[in-house]
């Protein structure tokens, strides 16, 4: 028999799988054919995702503060439900406004069924035990791209974009809406509380909410940046076509290897050493690029630090805040980054047009360095608090 937790986990990371490459993972191998068919340049493609973003970031806090009333599961089954939705209307797109309303569909979705959700039902089930089952989500989600572009690419050429659309909704309506609705619990899980459990951060100031906001907000920036103009940036450098996207396909598995040494540490150690080596392996990763280290090695950090912090941005709340106010946490986190998210293609698009591709890598280089700040400023302060983290 499977355990309820493993079974838990197991049925979120498919679920993740599925819904991250259903949505976030969408465009890159559907645009081209919806560009041919439609006519619609890859600017006005490109407007559709970022209004999904911006409607997820929007949602986000009201989303966290659902799951924390609720427990999740069922905040994950409408979750897809609106992605199915909003790829059944994107498969019967024809006019601009049916295109930008399925995004905005979709984008509900990303709010209510990606990683920020799925963290706060694992928090709000598993309470200050839930890192672990984080740590083996990530590892669940780091196959998305893996699993879903080869899948969608075969689909295109099989069926058509249309068709594409709606065989991912059969899915999440016949395949991920039933496994959530089955194998996520049904409540929030008992939690123990004391009088040292911090509070969660209001309206007024709170250095250590701004240190996890700054950084990820760049960090969500810089990664979305180099998502969409990662073969420009590289071509610029030098690289061929075919040699930006070879190198590119290193990101992910350095992701999921990052990811297993972290579940490998088992948690022992303190989520602030997690975010401390992510912002590193970034920044390492963006310098590496700018002084002309082989692009090989520096996506391989590049792609590390971002594995990691995929842990650390829901670890790190879970520990300094505590369980009980776990799931609104991760929502007021979410907006923010997601709203990041949405801004970064045109800030990509027009930093490259007014400055060139080598002055953006320099520019984006200098960015990477502020997550490495907030975390270092972050450490001090639980170590102030704590004395110097380590076991526990």
């Amino acid at each position: 028999m499977i355990a309820p937790r493993t079974r838990v986990v197991s049925a979120l990371g498919v679920v993740q799988i599925l819904a991250w490459g259903s949505s976030y993972y969408l465009m890159a191998p559907l645009a081209g054919a919806i560009a041919a068919e439609t006519g619609w340049g890859q600017a006005l493609l490109s407007v559709g995702v970022s209004a999904g973003l911006l409607m997820s970031g929007l949602a986000a806090p009201a989303v966290g503060r659902w799951i924390g009333r609720s427990g999740g599961r069922m905040t994950l089954c409408v979750g897809m439900t609106l992605i199915a939705a909003g790829l059944i209307l994107l498969s019967l797109s024809y006019a601009l406004w049916a295109y930008l309303l399925s995004w905005c569909i979709l984008g509900l979705g990303m709010a209510t069924g990606l990683y920020d959700a799925a963290f706060s039902v694992l928090g709000a089930a598993y309470g200050r035990n839930a890192r672990s089952a984080i740590t083996q989500l990530t590892l669940w989600g780091g196959f998305a791209s893996t699993v879903c572009w080869p899948l969608s690419a075969w689909l295109v050429e099989s069926v058509g974009w249309r068709s594409t659309c709606l065989v991912y909704a059969a899915l999440h309506l016949f395949g991920t809406l039933p496994l959530c609705w089955v194998a996520l619990p049904r409540a929030r899980g008992p939690h123990e509380t004391s009088a040292r459990t911090p509070v969660l951060p209001g309206r007024t100031f709170d250095a250590r909410f701004l240190c996890i906001v700054v950084a990820g907000v760049t960090l969500t920036l810089l990664a979305t940046i180099w998502s969409i103009h990662m073969v420009t940036l590289l071509t610029a450098e030098g690289y061929t076509l075919a040699a930006a996207i070879t190198v590119g396909t290193l990101i992910g598995p350095s992701q999921v290897g990052a990811r297993v040494l972290e579940m490998i540490g088992g948690g022992r150690h303190h989520p602030i050493w997690t975010m401390l080596a992510a912002t590193t392996l970034v920044l390492a990763g963006f310098i590496g690029l700018s002084l002309g280290v082989p692009a090989a090695a520096a996506l391989v950090a590049y792609g590390a630090g971002n594995g990691l912090w995929s842990i650390a941005r829901g670890a790190l709340p879970l520990v300094l805040y505590g369980p009980e106010n776990y799931a609104t946490l991760m929502g007021r986190l979410a907006r923010p980054m997601l709203l990041a998210a949405a801004a970064a293609p045109t800030l990509g698009a027009l930093l490259i047009d007014r400055f060139g591709a080598e002055t953006t890598l320099a520019l984006l280089s200098i960015a990477a360095a502020l997550p490495l700040v907030m975390a270092l400023l972050l450490y001090a302060d639980v170590m102030r608090s704590r004395g110097i983290p380590g076991s526990g």
